[in-house]
Parts: structure tokens; C-alpha cells; sequence
């Protein structure tokens, strides 16, 4: 199977790969903290939930808020600005994504959701692209579903 080009440039991205590793060392992490009795059979037992809630809620999040809203409020030149080398697109773009998880989830599940959208907004905005963040999303959902959910 031949990698396509910007696959490629996300292997070999170092902190591609770091938030890769983050990710797991946050779910052990959780693991051991508040001891879950994951059932680790739920993506086959929960194909359904598996994929609505670790592929396609994390796809459709991405497009709407990274490729769309993020990707507008890069063209602003005072949001281009970065700080600590966040834009301030990606800022306004992951407030606005936590606030609306608010609605859904407990406070500190959807305050939770901060870090995780900084990080694909970075990545959004290092490669230009919405591989990276949509990726990393599946990812962290997946992980994080088949760790805590039950």
C-alpha cells in the first residue's frame, strides 16, 4: 500500500507522533486515576457507537469546526497572529468547540475537550490540511470510548 504524500509528511512529523503518544499515556493515565471497568470488547459488542461516536462525529466535527470556522477565521490577519504558537483562529475556533460540548456533557468532561481541540488546531494549522486533526480525533475518540465507555 503506497502512502500518499501527506500521509508521509505526518509519519515523520515529530509532534504528529508525540500527540499520538500523548493521547495513550493520557488514557493510562485515566485508567489507573479513576479505575474504570472498561469493557473491552465495545467496539465489536457497540459497532454502531464505535463508529458514530469514535469515526463519524469526529469527521464531521472537523470539517465543520477546523475546515470550516477555522479555516474562515484564518484569512482574518489579526487571527493569523499566534500565541505560543497557537493561532488565534485555532483559539477562538477550540473556545467555541468547548463551549458547545457544554451542552451535551458534564463540566469537566466538556472543559476536557479544550486541549485535545488545540492540538488538532495546531496540527490543523501546521500542515495546512485536515488530515492531521481529523486523524488525531478518530484517534483520541476511539481510544478514549474504548477505555470509558461501558
Amino acid at each position: 500500500m503506497k502512502l500518499t504524500l501527506a500521509m508521509r509528511r505526518l509519519l515523520h512529523d515529530a509532534p504528529f507522533r508525540w500527540a499520538v503518544v500523548a493521547a495513550a499515556l493520557v488514557w493510562l493515565l485515566g485508567y489507573f486515576v479513576f479505575a474504570p471497568e472498561p469493557e473491552w470488547a465495545w467496539p465489536i459488542r457497540h459497532p454502531r457507537d464505535a463508529l458514530y461516536l469514535g469515526v463519524l462525529y469526529p469527521c464531521i466535527e472537523e470539517l465543520l469546526f477546523r475546515g470550516l470556522l477555522q479555516g474562515y477565521l484564518l484569512e482574518q490577519p489579526r487571527l493569523q497572529r499566534r500565541w505560543y504558537g497557537l493561532t488565534h483562529a485555532n483559539l477562538v475556533t477550540s473556545a467555541l468547540f468547548t463551549l458547545l460540548h457544554f451542552l451535551a456533557h458534564p463540566p469537566l468532561a466538556a472543559l476536557a475537550v479544550l486541549v485535545p481541540s488545540l492540538i488538532f488546531g495546531y496540527f490543523r494549522d501546521r500542515h495546512g490540511s485536515l488530515h492531521a486533526p481529523i486523524l488525531l480525533h478518530v484517534y483520541y475518540n476511539l481510544g478514549y470510548f474504548w477505555i470509558f465507555a461501558s
